[in-house]
Order: structure tokens, then C-alpha cells, then sequence
């Protein structure tokens, strides 16, 4: 349930994403608010600016929280987005324990706005080699 407390950080968000095209920047932005609503990071896209195709601000801020929050911390939070969380951003958050995702448009709709947004499929191949991958990984977590 989104509720209007929600609303003004997501409108936040936005606002995020709306400076950062007045500074060559892709639209997107995103912050991270404790549970009584106080911002604790900010982010906007800088993919082109830092010619990184993971500087999205949900993965900057997912990995902020990670280094910077305790972990019961991070789980007491929500992330404000302007737009769904890519695969990789989703990623991160999982990762990084955050507690709750709210955005503003979904996938669909920015496709929807940018036809070409949309990425292509790779298609994964695998599994294969079990018995020479599980080598590092056994002797990672069963030592």
C-alpha cells in the first residue's frame, strides 16, 4: 500500500531524475529514506557521465547501504525510485537487505515512453563443469 508519506519521496525521486537531465544526466533517480521517512542517500543516473553501464542509482544506493548501513538498518529502510529496478539494480537490492522498494513508472510504461529502452535477450547456456566448479565454491563455504 503506497501512501501519501510515500508519495512525497517518490515525487523526490522524481525530482532526482528531472535534475539530472538538466545536467546531461539519463532520467533517473532514487533515494533511500529511514522508516520515519528521513532521506539517509541520494542518486541519479550517471551511466554516461562515469561511462559505467552500472552506475544506475538503485545499484549506487544498494551498495551504499550495503558498506554504510547495519544490516538490521538496511532492512528498516525503502528505496524511492522514479523507475522499476532493472535485473541488475533488483540484484543489488536483494544483496544489499534492503527492506522495501516503492517506484513510480514500471518497465512496461517506460518502454512505453522509450521504445528503444527495452534490452535484448541473452540466452544463458549451462549449467556445465559441476564437478570442476564446485571445487572453488566447496572450499569457500565448507572449510
Amino acid at each position: 500500500m503506497i501512501t501519501e508519506a510515500d508519495e512525497v519521496l517518490l515525487r523526490r525521486a522524481i525530482a532526482l531524475a528531472a535534475h539530472a537531465v538538466t545536467i546531461g544526466d539519463a532520467p533517473y533517480g532514487s533515494l533511500l529514506a529511514d522508516p520515519d521517512g528521513l532521506i539517509l542517500a541520494e542518486e541519479h543516473n550517471t551511466v554516461r557521465r562515469d561511462n559505467d553501464i552500472a552506475a544506475h542509482p538503485e545499484l549506487k544506493l544498494a551498495r551504499w547501504a550495503a558498506r554504510e548501513l547495519d544490516p538490521a538498518v538496511a532492512a528498516r529502510t525503502t528505496m524511492y525510485t522514479s523507475c522499476q529496478p532493472c535485473g541488475m539494480c533488483t540484484g543489488g537490492i536483494v544483496r544489499s537487505g534492503l527492506g522495501r522498494v516503492v517506484y513510480a513508472l514500471s518497465t512496461d510504461q517506460l518502454i512505453g515512453l522509450n521504445p528503444g529502452s527495452n534490452w535484448p535477450d541473452v540466452r544463458p547456456e549451462g549449467p556445465a563443469l559441476y564437478e570442476e566448479a564446485r571445487i572453488p565454491i566447496e572450499a569457500f563455504y565448507l572449510r
